[in-house]
């Protein structure tokens, strides 16, 4: 007997960073809870924040977190299209995740959009037949007139998976209302018809004033608000945006939801990661915090969230400094990796950026490296077929002896080995993450290489190790390949106690067990969206019933 097509359920927004990547995490977890199978599904993500799944391959974070909402290992065929904005209208393209080339704006719209729409029917048909259910991500507004004619991410593939549309907005951006009835104003009549109910995220504040607005506006586009959404902060879950980063900062994660009384002490925010900067921009640590950690935010950084559980730690405090003005006095910096290290290190450079970093480690001051952050630390990077920049050579801060040199082949694996964030001879530390990067970086002279790594993909292969990464004489300077190297929690543990160390303070011995915190939120996340979301509505528009799951 032939399985029926999993059910969809399809999420669309007024607008860019109105909360569709959390609500669909938390969609999802709640159909696991009760019993269901199901997958995520974002067709083309543009974002620089990105996800290797087991097999190697590169998709969007967000749809990484979302399979893991679900319980279920990430596919390419959750995301098959990512976009990595490099320069200024252009992007890489990465088809089921590996990159396919770089392409400006309009090249991609006019010549590679007609062949992406059969990648993404496929991907979407794939996943439909392997799960009972699919939770879609759409992208941006479905309003956009000038777009909608070679969609892929909103209407046209709400009409492909035959999916109810639920719409979300955000109400802490203002507008509400008017953002809700324009955008359906700018639907065609059939594509009005799929939008089946209304989500307001990121409120706060007295539902009951609220509520005269939400009964006019069901009036006046005939549609119900299946949901309020109250904002929900100390989420230990990855942001995708990085328009994120402009209100960073980090806290203890919340185990039990808010009261009334502490939502309205949490002011302004919207059902994410809590991630706002708890220092000032000139680096005042609050008690109990005593460690400063600024990172350096780049114009194309990549991969944030290398540095969220830091954000759980009970004695740090996480700043994103983007100006010398922002400098402060830190214990430790961080720089992150980037889309184009060149042009980054570049902006590093104008800003008075790089002149700190240089006058902070010549004062002893530890410097960490992430990716394209590590790339920036060597010597001098060259690009001889302009894979990055249009500059062939670009000399590196230097404060490590490296060259790295960029190639069009890029290196996608998740990896496990140990590091030694010691002088040699120090206990070694195991650890896992993955590697994304175009460029490949030798030593100019014998320096110690703190990670020593392999494959997930070959465990088995005694001769698969191979030496990642380079660290100063006395420790305090070092980089590394390893995305998600902080996610480890005895290594996150055992440099902030490095940091301890060098003000005088004793360390702490228990690492945070940041996998569990992030476990729990999807929980705690869970919980509050089925609270404020009318779920047997949801369930009745898909055609399905709360908690008559199948799953294994």
């Amino acid at each position: 007997m032939t399985k029926a097509k999993a059910r969809t359920l399809m999420l669309q927004g007024t607008a860019s960073d109105v909360g569709k990547s959390v609500l669909t995490a938390a969609l999802c977890r709640i159909f696991k809870q009760d019993g269901y199978r199901v997958a995520p599904f974002k067709s083309q993500n543009m974002s620089n924040n990105s996800y290797v799944t087991p097999d190697g391959k590169e998709i969007g974070r967000a749809q990484g977190m979302q399979a893991d909402a679900c319980g279920i290992p990430a596919t390419t065929d959750m995301n098959p299209i990512l976009l990595k904005p490099s320069r200024e209208m252009s992007a890489q393209v990465v088809v089921h995740g590996k990159p396919y080339r770089d392409l400006d704006a309009r090249t991609y719209r006019e010549s590679y959009l007609p062949q992406a729409e059969a990648i993404v029917k496929e991907s979407l048909e794939r996943l439909r037949a392997a799960y009972d259910i699919v939770v879609i991500e759409g992208a941006g507004s479905p309003a956009e007139i000038n777009l909608k004619d070679r969609d892929i991410v909103n209407m046209r593939l709400a009409k492909w998976a035959d999916a109810p549309v639920l719409l979300v907005a955000d109400i802490d951006r203002g507008g509400v209302f008017a953002s809700v009835v324009g955008t359906l104003e700018l639907l065609e009549p059939e594509e009005r018809e799929r939008v089946k109910g209304i989500v307001i995220n990121k409120f706060r504040g007295d539902l009951s004033l609220l509520q005269p607005g939400l009964d006019w506006l069901e009036r006046r586009i005939g549609k119900p608000v299946v949901g309020v959404v109250p904002y929900l902060p100390g989420l230990a879950l990855e942001d995708e945006d990085s328009a994120s980063l402009d209100g960073k900062r980090n806290r203890a994660p919340k185990q039990e939801p808010l009261t009334d009384r502490e939502r309205k002490r949490e002011g302004s925010g919207g059902i994410s990661p809590d991630v706002r900067s708890s220092g000032s921009a000139q680096g005042v640590v609050p008690p109990g915090r005593p460690l400063d950690i600024a990172i350096i935010r780049l114009p194309r950084i990549s991969n944030f969230t290398d540095a969220d559980p830091l954000l759980a730690e009970p004695d740090t405090t996480v700043r994103y400094v983007s100006s010398v003005d922002d400098w402060g006095e830190p214990d430790a910096v961080i720089l992150p990796g980037s889309k184009n290290t060149a042009e980054d290190l570049r902006h590093l450079r104008a800003s008075g950026l790089e002149a700190k970093l240089l006058a902070f480690a010549e004062r002893g001051g530890r410097v960490v490296g992430i990716c394209g952050g590590y790339q920036m630390m060597g010597r001098r990077l060259a690009d001889p077929e302009g894979v990055e920049s249009a500059s062939a050579v670009t000399e590196g801060i230097g404060l490590l002896p490296l060259e790295t040199v960029f190639a069009s082949d890029k290196r996608t694996e998740r990896v496990t080995g140990t590091a030694d964030l010691n002088v040699p001879g120090g206990p070694a530390l195991k650890v896992e993450g993955y590697e994304i990067h175009m460029g490949r970086t030798r030593a100019l002279e014998p320096v110690h290489a703190p990670f020593c790594l392999r494959s997930e993909r070959s465990p088995d292969v005694p001769d698969a190790y191979h030496p990642d990464g380079a660290m100063s004489a006395d420790g305090k300077l070092w980089g590394t390949y390893l995305h998600g190297v902080f996610h480890n929690d005895a290594l996150r543990r055992a440099w902030l106690n490095q940091l301890r160390a060098d003000k005088g303070l004793p360390p702490l011995d228990e690492p945070t067990d940041f996998g569990k915190i992030r476990e729990r939120a999807f929980d705690l996340l869970a919980d509050h969206v089925r609270r404020h979301l009318d779920m047997a509505r949801i369930y009745r528009m898909i055609g399905a019933e709360i908690g008559h799951g199948q799953a294994e």
